[in-house]
């Protein structure tokens, strides 16, 4: 996998000027066409009077990069010269120059050759954008994110960024770059979005939108940045035989039952209270409350899918962890209602 940082681009041209070569010293092309070069198209261009264009060749290595059928004319021609344009850059940036070049002119690719291009250069150079592999191929980005999905069906190994048609790096989960951006907030309110965008390596829209979440109280992260829990959960396991309606003893989760329940409604009730109300949402400790309760609103149904998609040999470290949250959460409503109850008399 190259580390290339820059996206070849057909229009901005990266050869020096034009020059001769000897025709002996050229190497044939790495090709994009799957059947390599056309006998007919040859012919065509020898019986034609007109002055060939140069040859697009990569200077480190004289291997052909656009030219081949002109190249063969010029060798049935006995031409010991040929016009050359050199190519400065990495070998997968010549090839994706070859994908280029016989896309806008010449002899056209054929979609077999593009999307066998798609394929090496996703290969080649993961971290290069949908849609900048597609405007070298002359495909559509949907058909590129298809084709980058069949060849790379696990993802093990994808870049963590990718590399746009413009140059820009932009990261594929945006998570980090968002619990980040809300942190810089949280500790420094007036902090410009340029500067939180900047430091925490996100665009300015993605850092307005985090601002805006935690106005609202909600998580900085959507849901779709989130890990996925259960992609394939498959059937639900039969509850005991001897449990009708969750009661009785049981040998899988104990609140399978539950798990077809929605949230209690009060919950979701009050929680759309709070988000709403200037004195919780607008301050920094009620932002984080708000960001807490938001993320504990989760449904049987889905709490019964994480329990499910939870590596064996972690489930039970984990749930010493939730029961300590448990217990926190059990001290802080205690705490809570204490307080809340002194508060109510002083005032009655």
């Amino acid at each position: 996998m190259t580390s290339d940082k820059s996206v070849p681009d057909a229009r901005s041209s990266r050869t020096a000027t034009r020059d001769f070569a000897r025709i002996d010293r050229l190497r044939p092309a790495d090709s994009p066409r799957i059947n390599g070069e056309d006998p007919e198209h040859i012919k065509l261009l020898a019986e034609s009077d007109d002055a060939l264009p140069p040859i697009l060749v990569h200077r480190d290595t004289m291997r052909v990069i656009d030219g081949m059928h002109r190249l063969r004319v010029a060798q049935l021609r006995g031409d010991t010269e040929i016009q050359v344009e050199w190519f400065e850059g990495s070998d997968v940036e010549a090839f994706a120059r070859a994908v280029q070049v016989n896309v806008t002119h010449g002899l056209p690719l054929t979609l077999a050759d593009r999307e066998a291009a798609a394929v090496r250069l996703i290969e080649s150079c993961d971290a290069w954008s949908d849609r900048a592999i597609a405007q070298m191929t002359g495909l559509s980005a949907p058909t590129v994110g298809r084709i980058r999905a069949r060849s790379r069906p696990d993802q093990q190994f994808a870049a963590p960024s990718r590399i746009g048609r413009d140059g820009r790096v932009r990261p594929l989960n945006s998570a980090a770059g968002r619990q980040r951006a809300s942190e810089l907030i949280e500790a420094e309110p007036n902090l410009s979005l340029r500067e939180i965008a900047k430091r925490a390596g996100i665009s300015m829209s993605t850092a307005r939108d985090v601002r805006k979440r935690l106005n609202r109280g909600e998580n900085p992260i959507p849901d779709k940045f989130l890990p996925d829990t259960d992609p394939d959960p498959g059937p639900d396991p039969d509850p005991d035989p001897g449990s009708a309606a969750g009661t009785g003893p049981s040998h899988g989760l104990r609140t399978l039952t539950l798990a077809q329940q929605p949230i209690e409604g009060s919950y979701i009730s009050n929680l759309d209270s709070l988000q709403k109300d200037p004195s919780v949402r607008l301050s920094g400790d009620g932002r984080f409350l708000l960001r807490w309760l938001s993320l504990h609103a989760i449904s049987g149904e889905k709490r019964a899918k994480l329990i499910r998609s939870l590596p064996a040999h972690s489930k039970v470290r984990i749930a010493g962890m939730a029961k300590y949250c448990s217990r926190w959460w059990a001290e802080f409503a205690d705490d809570l209602e204490q307080q809340g109850r002194r508060d109510i008399s002083k005032t009655g």
